[in-house]
C-alpha cells in the first residue's frame, strides 16, 4: 500500500491538546467561558493567541472569554454570521446553557464547530466527570454530532467535521469524553499544518463561509414569521440537513485517503460473524472490542462491537447492516432516564430496526429483529471495566433482563463475575499514589512523552481527578505496550506502585493488583533499608513477602528542596524526582539498550517542552532532579529483613 501523503506528526497529546493543535491552525477565532473539563482546550487556545500564534493564513488568532455559556455561544453566533470561522468548548450545564443559541445558530445555518468534554449533569449533586446526558440534552437542536473514541479521533474529527459543516452548512459538536479522553495522554499522530490548509481551505477564499452580515450583499437574518411562513421555513431546511450524511461521508473518504486513517460513520467491529454485539459511543467502545477479542478467545463466544462516530444525522442503515446477522446486542449509555421507554441510544437503534422490520425503503433486509437490552454505565465517570462487558454478554446469551445498570451494587444491576485483563500482551502498568498531588499528574504526563518520544511505544496515561482539593489522595495510571492500548478505565492489575506519601498505606489498600514480581516505590526520609522496611504497616509487608515484590525508596521531598531555589515548585519537584526512579526500573528503558546519554537526552528534550517556557534554569533543575532520582534510589532486600 503506497505511503499517504499525511501521515500524521507523531507525538503524545490528551483530548484537549489535539483539539487544541487543530483550531489553533485552522479558526480564526474562538469564543467561550471555562468550564470543567473543557477548559483546558479553551486554556490551550487563549494561551496559544496570547503568545501571538497566527493561524495558517496569517491571521491573529482571537480569543474572548464571556461571562457565561451563554453568552460564548450567542458571541461565536455573531462571528460565524460574519463569515467567519469560530469555534466553542464546554461541557455539561455549560452546554446546556447554550441551548437557545444552539437552536438559532443551527436555523441560521452557521457552520460553527463546537468541542464538547461531555459532562454529567448536575442533578441529585454536582458531578464534573463524564456523562453523555449533556450532549443528548440538546441531540434536538439541530446540530450534527460526532463521538471520538481516543485522542487520535478528536484531531481527525475536528478537521473531518469542519470541512463537512462548511460543505453542508449545519454546524457541528465533536465530543470527547470529560477526563477520560480530555485528560489522557496518548500517542497520537497530529494532523501535518499542510494538510489541515489544504483540507478545509483558506476561510477568506473559500466560498463555503458567508458574511450574512456584508451590507453589499444585505440578508434579512432572524427575522419574525407568523403562522403562514414558520412552518414553511423550518421544514424547507431539509435540503441542508438531508446533504449532511453524504457530505460527512465524502469528507471522511478524502481524509482517509489522504492520511491512511479511516473513519466512518459506524465502526464494525469483529460484527461479520457475531452472535452477540456491544452498541455504544466514546472511549468505552475501545474497551467492549478489547474484550470481544477475550470472550471470543478464552470463551469460545462470538461477540463484536458497535461503536458509532456519529450520533447525529443518526446513521440508521448502516446500523441495521451492521446488525443485520446478530442474535441479541445491549446498548451500553452514560446516562439513565427511567421514565423514557429506553435510552436515547436505544431508542434510535431500536427504531432503525423497526424501519428495517417493516421493509422501509433504503434499509437493509432483516432475516429476524435480534433481541435489544439496554444498559447504563459509566455515570459521572464511573469505571466500565471488561467484567461489565462480560456480564452484559453472559445476560445476552440466557435470554435474561432486557434493561439492567452495570458497574454498581443494585438490585438491577449485573455483577461482575469475571474481570479479565485485556492490556496488550507484555503491557507494563503504573498506578500511583499521592496525597496532595506532588506534581503527580505532571509527572505522569511527563513519562508517558519520554516513554512515547524515546522508545517509539504506546502509552496511555491518565489521572483519576476528583472535586476534591488539596490535601487529599490523588491517583494516576499509566500504561506502556508495544502495540495499541484500548483499555478505558482503571487499571486493577499493575506492575508498578509508586507511593508518594506512606500515608498512602493507612488510606486503602495501595498494593491491591500489584502482579507477583512487581515494585513498589515509598516516599521515605530514611537512608538505612531496615528503617525503611520498618516503617511500612504490617499488612503490606506481608503482601510484599509474599507476592516477591521489589521495594524501592527515596526521599524525593529532600531531593526536591536541594534541586530547586523556587518554594513553589518543590512539590512538584517530587514528581520529577520519581521520574528518574520509574527511568531506573522500567524493562523496557533495559530491552532497547540505552545509554544513559541517549536516555537522558531524551528526557530533556521533554522537560523542555514541558518546562522551557520558565526559563533554561527551570529545565536544568529538573534534569537534576531526574538524574539524582535515577542515580540515588535505595532498593531494600526484603528478604534480609524478615
Amino acid at each position: 500500500m503506497d505511503r499517504p501523503r499525511f501521515p500524521g506528526i507523531p507525538a503524545t497529546a490528551d483530548g484537549s491538546e489535539a483539539v487544541a493543535w487543530v483550531e489553533t491552525h485552522i479558526t480564526q477565532g474562538a469564543c467561550a467561558y471555562p468550564i470543567t473539563p473543557s477548559t483546558n482546550m479553551g486554556a490551550g487556545y487563549q494561551a496559544a493567541q496570547a503568545a501571538g500564534t497566527k493561524n495558517l493564513w496569517g491571521e491573529p488568532l482571537f480569543f474572548l472569554e464571556l461571562e457565561s455559556e451563554h453568552s460564548s455561544a450567542s458571541t461565536c453566533e455573531g462571528f460565524a454570521l460574519a463569515g467567519g470561522r469560530v469555534t466553542n468548548f464546554t461541557s455539561g450545564q455549560g452546554l446546556v446553557l447554550m441551548k437557545e443559541v444552539l437552536y438559532t445558530i443551527a436555523g441560521k445555518r452557521l457552520p460553527a464547530v463546537f468541542h464538547v468534554g461531555a459532562r454529567a449533569l448536575t442533578s441529585l449533586a454536582l458531578n464534573v466527570h463524564c456523562g453523555h446526558d449533556d450532549v443528548m440534552a440538546v441531540a434536538d437542536c439541530g446540530w450534527a454530532i460526532a463521538f471520538a473514541k481516543n485522542c487520535q479521533e478528536v484531531a481527525d474529527l475536528a478537521l473531518i467535521v469542519r470541512r463537512a459543516a462548511e460543505e453542508a452548512e449545519t454546524p457541528f459538536l465533536v465530543v470527547q469524553d470529560g477526563f477520560l479522553t480530555t485528560h489522557t495522554v496518548e500517542n497520537v499522530r497530529l494532523p501535518e499544518p499542510e494538510l489541515m490548509a489544504e483540507f478545509v481551505g483558506d476561510p477568506y477564499a473559500t466560498t463555503r463561509l458567508r458574511n450574512l452580515m456584508n451590507p453589499e450583499r444585505p440578508m434579512m437574518s432572524g427575522v419574525v414569521q407568523n403562522q403562514d411562513a414558520y412552518m414553511k421555513g423550518k421544514v424547507a431546511q431539509r435540503v441542508f440537513t438531508e446533504r449532511v450524511a453524504p457530505i460527512l461521508r465524502a469528507a471522511m473518504a478524502e481524509y482517509a485517503a489522504l492520511t491512511g486513517r479511516r473513519l466512518d460513520p459506524v465502526e464494525r467491529y469483529r460484527l461479520d460473524d457475531a452472535d452477540f454485539a456491544i452498541v455504544g459511543l466514546g472511549s468505552m467502545v475501545e474497551t467492549a472490542m478489547a474484550t470481544a477479542d477475550w470472550l471470543r478467545a478464552h470463551r469460545g463466544l462470538r461477540v463484536g462491537v458497535l461503536g458509532l462516530t456519529i450520533y447525529r444525522p443518526f446513521p440508521a442503515a448502516e446500523v441495521v447492516e451492521a446488525l443485520r446477522g446478530v442474535r441479541a446486542i445491549t446498548v451500553v449509555e452514560r446516562l439513565d432516564n427511567p421514565l423514557a421507554a429506553s435510552n436515547p441510544l436505544a431508542l434510535e437503534v431500536k427504531a432503525a430496526l423497526a424501519d428495517a422490520a417493516i421493509g422501509r425503503e433504503g434499509y437493509p433486509a432483516l432475516r429476524a429483529l435480534p433481541t435489544v437490552h439496554g444498559a447504563c454505565a459509566g455515570l459521572g465517570s464511573r469505571d466500565v471495566r471488561p467484567g461489565d462487558f462480560v456480564a452484559a454478554v453472559d445476560e445476552m446469551a440466557r435470554g435474561g433482563r432486557r434493561d439492567f445498570v452495570l458497574g454498581i451494587p443494585h438490585e438491577t444491576a449485573l455483577p461482575r463475575q469475571e474481570d479479565p485483563d485485556v492490556r496488550p500482551p507484555g503491557a507494563f502498568s503504573l498506578r500511583g499514589h499521592s496525597i496532595g498531588g506532588f506534581g503527580s499528574v505532571t509527572t505522569n504526563r511527563v513519562m508517558a512523552t519520554v516513554v512515547g518520544d524515546l522508545f517509539g511505544l504506546s502509552v496511555q496515561a491518565y489521572p483519576l481527578y476528583g472535586s476534591e482539593k488539596k490535601g487529599l489522595p490523588t491517583t494516576y495510571f499509566l500504561t506502556v505496550a508495544e502495540e495499541r492500548i484500548r483499555f478505558h478505565a482503571e487499571l486493577a492489575r499493575v506492575d508498578f506502585v509508586p507511593l508518594n506519601d506512606v500515608n498512602a498505606f493507612r488510606l486503602g489498600d495501595p498494593l491491591a493488583g500489584v502482579v507477583p514480581g512487581g515494585i513498589v516505590f515509598v516516599q521515605s526520609g530514611d537512608t538505612d533499608p531496615a528503617a525503611i522496611w520498618e516503617r511500612i504497616p504490617p499488612r503490606a509487608r506481608a503482601t510484599i513477602q509474599e507476592r516477591h515484590l521489589r521495594l524501592l525508596a527515596l526521599d524525593t521531598a529532600r531531593i526536591a528542596r536541594e534541586t530547586t531555589r523556587q518554594p513553589d515548585l518543590v512539590q512538584r519537584m517530587q514528581g520529577i524526582v520519581l521520574l528518574g526512579v520509574f527511568l531506573r526500573v522500567a524493562p523496557f528503558v533495559a530491552r532497547r539498550g540505552l545509554g544513559e546519554a541517549a536516555l537522558f537526552g531524551a528526557v530533556e528534550r521533554s522537560l523542555r517542552k514541558f518546562f522551557g517556557k520558565r526559563g533554561e534554569a527551570v529545565v536544568q533543575e529538573n534534569m537534576r532532579a531526574v538524574r539524582r532520582g535515577y542515580a540515588e534510589v535505595i532498593e531494600v532486600e526484603v528478604g534480609s529483613h524478615v
